[in-house]
């Protein structure tokens, strides 16, 4: 259904909650796989309780029994037992579990198998409706060996996951860091990144610390054994339904941010609205507002329905939890509205300028390549049903490309708006400039002129005519002319024109050789320009 289920990843969980079915419904007598669930008693502690108990001999009785999770009285023939479902993940501990002891005096297996001395204790009705339903869809094939290969899938997902957000984490920090380092990166378009950066560390972070919880929870499991009541967020009240919360709060404020992207590119390129003042207060109700008060209605309603399940497991595959990916799956949709209209003034503009059928399909492939990772396309697929009761190859299909887009949308989106932003690298370059000059090495920027200016054909920009007016681009005044400039160092204004910095850099050369030109005349003594109001996002952001 959707990315999270009572934790953070869907496969991830269904792995742990297939593992713990697997256990319960099978009645297990290993004490490494009782650990799934919180172990009330131990065969000790139970044959201890009924060491003074007689049996009857009037009629026959089944012996007391520990099935590794709950210890169970000695109970006459033809009688059925229950005990309260013991707290777990997934598990409703106002439900009960139950056993029956046949007319032989023995406790009844399976159904459909004989009655043995342990028997068989049917955990079943302990779990909530939707969970049943994906243990169903899990097993849907019949074999357990194809339902422990998706488990498998799902536990090298959940790594993918891990390795993803860390690198995400990373990433956005350092762009965090260079927005508000650079006081020639402080425009309305940094701003909102920053926003949504922030949006999305605050999420990386909850979700890496769950998942080394969880980590750290379960090795201690397989090393001790019957340690499985050891301390961690999964298994500490309040302290794990909060972090869900501010999970999912993070989460929300992240899509929200996404819409005020789509929607602030979308403006300034094909409406031209909001270009005289930047309405920074709504936008921040917007993005950090909106969500408080989603939030809090989904939350309370969770509590209410699920209360009785331990860390509000399976909270995803409820009903409820639309009030949250509803909000969620209309921005995805209203951003792939602004994408598909962006590109169309992209190819009307680049039909009027006469370009070539192949440039115009590439410069609109790029323009939507670049674009769909910050308007957050890729996580339409995050909220589709996991395909359980497929084939073990479709579910690795989908569980891969799923959660490497989920998991490395944070690097993608600093690495395409920030590390290959011309504007940071400029930024960037002075720095540099600026630190060896005071380190004494006055020439560096004239040797890196001398060694890149045989391979990469750029002019200096000292042979081009400073401030030069682009007479067709004041024309249209329209900032789609920034998508379609196929020059690297034109600057739109906060007004809608443009002003020529140098040489021209041609497609032939890229976003590349504009990396050496920055390189060869930045000036180290010049001083730092004041903050650029870009009204457009650069897609060669």
């Amino acid at each position: 259904m959707v990315s999270t289920i009572g934790g953070p990843s869907t496969v991830a969980a269904a792995a742990g909650a297939a593992a713990t079915a697997a256990a319960v419904t099978a009645a297990i007598s290993s004490s490494t796989d009782a650990t799934q669930l919180f172990i009330n008693t131990t065969l000790d502690s139970c044959a201890l309780k009924y060491e003074e108990f007689v049996i009857p001999t009037t009629v026959p009785y089944c012996n007391w029994t520990w099935d590794s999770i709950l210890c169970w009285p000695p109970t006459p023939a033809n009688l059925t037992i229950r005990q309260r479902c013991p707290p777990a993940h997934g598990i409703d501990t106002s439900k009960f579990a139950e056993r029956r002891c046949s007319a032989e005096g023995q406790w009844e297996g399976r159904p459909g198998t004989p009655p043995t001395l342990s028997g068989w204790t049917n955990y079943t009705p302990c779990y909530s409706p939707e969970v049943i339903q994906l243990f169903r869809k899990l097993y849907a094939g019949g074999s357990d060996d194809e339902a422990n290969v998706k488990i498998d899938i799902a536990e090298r997902t959940r790594t993918l996951e891990t390795v993803g957000f860390s690198l995400s984490l990373a990433a956005l920090i350092i762009s965090l860091i260079i927005f508000c380092k650079f006081r020639g990166l402080r425009n309305n378009r940094t701003r909102i990144h920053k926003n949504l950066f922030v949006a999305m560390v605050i999420q990386v972070v909850i979700r890496l610390t769950l998942y080394i919880d969880q980590a750290i929870i379960r090795s201690g499991v397989k090393k001790f054994g019957n340690e499985s009541s050891r301390q961690g967020i999964d298994n500490t009240p309040f302290l794990c339904e909060a972090s869900y919360v501010l999970l999912e709060y993070a989460r929300t404020c992240m899509f929200m941010w996404m819409f005020i992207e789509g929607l602030y590119l979308h403006n300034v390129v094909t409406v031209t609205v909001f270009q005289g003042r930047f309405p920074h207060t709504f936008y921040a109700a917007v993005g950090w507002g909106g969500p408080i008060v989603l939030t809090v209605i989904w939350a309370i309603t969770t509590a209410q329905y699920i209360r009785q399940q331990k860390c509000w497991w399976g909270y995803n595959l409820t009903p409820y939890y639309w009030i949250l990916e509803g909000p969620r799956l209309a921005v995805v949709v209203l951003n792939f509205i602004f994408l598909l209209n962006i590109i169309r003034v992209l190819i009307v503009k680049l039909r009027q300028s006469h370009t070539s059928d192949v440039e115009q399909v590439r410069k609109a492939v790029r323009a939507a390549v670049v674009l769909v990772p910050l308007l957050g396309i890729t996580n339409i697929l995050n909220m589709t049903q996991a395909p359980l009761d497929k084939t073990a190859l479709e579910f690795a299909i989908w569980s891969y490309v799923t959660h490497f887009l989920t998991s490395f949308q944070g690097f993608f989106i600093a690495l395409l708006y920030c590390f290959l932003n011309g504007e940071v690298r400029t930024a960037l370059m002075k720095s540099i400039s600026v630190y060896l000059s005071l380190r004494g090495h006055h020439d560096w920027a004239v040797r890196r002129q001398s060694l890149f200016s045989a391979g990469y054909p750029t002019a200096p920009v000292i042979d081009a005519p400073q401030h030069t007016v682009d007479t067709n681009r004041i024309a249209a005044r329209n900032a789609t002319d920034n998508l379609l400039a196929t020059g690297g160092n034109n600057k739109h204004t906060a007004n809608g024109g443009s002003t020529s910095n140098g040489g021209n850099c041609s497609g032939g050369n890229g976003w590349f050789s504009r990396w050496f030109l920055v390189q060869k005349n930045v000036n180290p003594a010049a001083p730092e320009p004041a903050p650029p109001e870009s009204v457009v996002f650069d897609i060669s952001d």
